[in-house]
């Protein structure tokens, strides 16, 4: 049996900004459910934080989330299981307030939800399924962990020694060792994809900051009788950069509509005709969501993203150079690092 794997939806993600709402649906409509249908796969497990805000949501993105994704699972009987993660759930220390009890349990004949540790069988094979780890139900977890039988596990973890963000390696969380007995376990939490070959971190399925620029993103299909991990490429972006230079080539070559809907950051090696430039940047303005200049000062060489300066660089990149040139003894830059991750993270969320 073949399922698909995605994880860490976010609807309602950046204030319930559209866009991102438009993408999702692009992505599911051109990408994700085509594909679903033409390999004859009828079972999808989601791996949590289906929804973005943890205390409400928006109507809009309500409806969002019904049309775009649930009711088009119903139409093509689609089975879908979800697995409860930290931005589903009301409180921190209990998963008992949750976004899938509200908005989904009960109203669709072919999804079922999972707020506490499970074994469910898919084909011929045990799954554990690992809903968000919190203080009322550690012990119970843990102790399935221990005593279940099922040889693959799937959740929404915080395992420490993985990248949260491509480059930002997570110190906290709970120890790999734990998860030793099972063959493999999947996870969401993490929007970044990465391995270790026995613990996979699946990673969101869209572009949501700046973060996740040029990083990978998509889904994945699990073939419980082969056990083989397939990931399928999302290749629509939310984020890309565009280098202007009219010394050594022509702007209007550059065609704006491969930007459109999309945050921009137009890296500037050479400007000659102040006029041409403004004209450039009017008809990107025409179709991108946001653009930033970044003019090259200090003439450095811009054409590898690796030598890009600070200028260009993420809000998160800069906070973590600076924390990088902090010397305070004792000071654990990562966690430090972490902390400040989680919370720019979180504020891009509040209104």
């Amino acid at each position: 049996m073949k399922i698909a794997l995605i994880t860490d939806t976010h609807w309602g993600v950046r204030n319930d900004h559209v866009a991102f709402l438009d993408n999702s649906k692009k992505f599911l409509d051109e990408l994700f459910f085509p594909y679903l249908v033409e390999h004859e796969i009828s079972h999808i497990t989601h791996l949590g934080d289906i929804v973005d805000r943890r205390k409400y949501i928006n109507f809009n993105t309500a409806l969002r989330l019904r049309e775009d994704f649930l009711d088009p699972l119903l139409k093509r009987n689609i089975s879908l299981h979800i697995i409860a993660g930290n931005h589903d759930t009301y409180f921190k220390n209990t998963n008992r307030v949750n976004a899938l009890h509200e908005l989904i349990e009960g109203k669709y004949s072919n999804v079922t939800t999972f707020i506490e540790p499970t074994v469910v069988q898919l084909g011929d094979l045990d799954i554990l399924y690992l809903p968000w780890i919190c203080d009322e139900n550690r012990k119970q977890t843990m102790e399935l962990i221990r005593n279940a039988s099922a040889q693959i596990a799937m959740g929404h973890l915080e395992l420490a020694g993985f990248e949260m963000y491509r480059g930002s390696l997570v110190s906290h969380g709970d120890n790999v060792r734990d998860f030793e007995k099972f063959d493999m376990v999947m996870s969401g939490h993490y929007h970044h994809r990465s391995s270790d070959g026995h613990i996979f971190y699946l990673g969101s399925h869209a572009e949501f900051t700046w973060s996740d620029y040029d990083d990978q993103k998509g889904f994945h299909i699990f073939d419980t009788k082969t056990r083989q991990l397939t990931f399928i490429k999302n290749p629509y972006r939310m984020f890309n950069k565009v280098w202007y230079n009219d010394a050594d080539s022509n702007p209007e070559d550059i065609d704006v509509k491969d930007y459109a809907g999309q945050f921009l950051k137009v890296i500037v090696t050479s400007k000659n005709d102040p006029y041409r430039f403004d004209r450039f940047i009017d008809q990107l303005q025409k179709v991108a969501l946001d653009i930033q200049i970044v003019e090259d000062h200090l003439n450095m060489n811009m054409e590898d993203d690796t030598d890009i300066v600070r200028e260009a660089e993420s809000t998160i990149d800069i906070f973590k150079h600076h924390i990088e040139q902090i010397n305070i003894q004792n000071l654990d830059k990562v966690r430090l690092q972490n902390t400040i991750v989680e919370l720019y993270q979180e504020a891009l969320t509040i209104e």
